[in-house]
């Protein structure tokens, strides 16, 4: 599974779980929705603008999406009480320690999942 792959289905995993379609996503982030469509497939690579443009609609911090595009590498953050693991877009130091032995494509996918379940545990809490 290649890491383009990979983006595209967790962006539009995270566009199914908000929920918002793929219009509906196009409209807020100025995009078009063939375009979207495309990154989503794994046809098309998004560029920073793009990621930019759809984090917020998405519930992304842009930090987490340009990770995810492999545009920034995980941080290495502390482990806080209240989110354990993955918070503000750092991962603990362990989680990160045996995430780094693994290939992108898998780093690509954990960080994705992490930032889904995240953005979940915000919705739910409002």
């Amino acid at each position: 599974m290649s890491a383009e792959i990979s983006l595209g289905e967790i962006i539009r995993q995270q566009r199914v779980t908000m929920p918002l379609t793929l219009q509906e996503l196009s409209d807020q982030a100025c995009v078009s929705p063939s375009h979207l469509g495309r990154i989503e497939r794994g046809e098309r690579f998004p560029s920073a603008r793009i990621l930019r443009k759809i984090a917020k609609p998405l519930g992304f911090e842009e930090d987490e999406l340009f990770t995810l595009a492999g545009y920034l590498s995980p941080q290495p953050g502390s482990i806080s009480e209240a989110q354990p693991g993955y918070s503000g877009g750092c991962l603990d130091p362990y989680v990160s320690r045996v995430l780094s032995q693994e290939p992108i494509e898998v780093q690509h996918a954990v960080i994705g999942i992490l930032s889904m379940l995240k953005s979940i545990a915000k919705s739910m809490a409002k």
